[in-house]
């Protein structure tokens, strides 16, 4: 079974952006169901992570333990609990628009 890890950011927006609080939750469900179908893979900065629209212009940011470590961008990524968790984790990284979201 997927497990799902929230980080501080991630909740934090979530708060900020509470009238979406519905939208948000139905694509966190979709995503720990199938991580690879609805996400999109980012590169550069991003390499490792994925990224899924909540809404047209809104998207969730997040890292799937298992195809990070296949791809070796564990590496890149550089997570301080890498060792501790487990491949079939999901952290939920970031939400936001879409041009904010790349800049943190």
């Amino acid at each position: 079974m997927i497990e799902a890890r929230f980080e501080a950011a991630f909740l934090k927006a979530v708060k900020k952006h509470a009238s979406i609080k519905k939208l948000v939750q139905k694509k966190v469900d979709m995503i720990l169901e199938n991580p690879i179908a609805f996400g999109e893979p980012l590169k550069g900065n991003w390499q490792g992570f994925y990224s899924s629209p909540v809404k047209r212009n809104f998207i969730i940011i997040y890292l799937f333990c298992d195809v990070c470590r296949k791809k070796g961008d564990d590496s890149v990524v550089a997570c301080s609990d890498c060792k501790k968790t487990s491949d079939q984790t999901i952290k939920f990284v970031l939400l936001g628009p879409h041009d904010d979201a790349y800049k943190k």
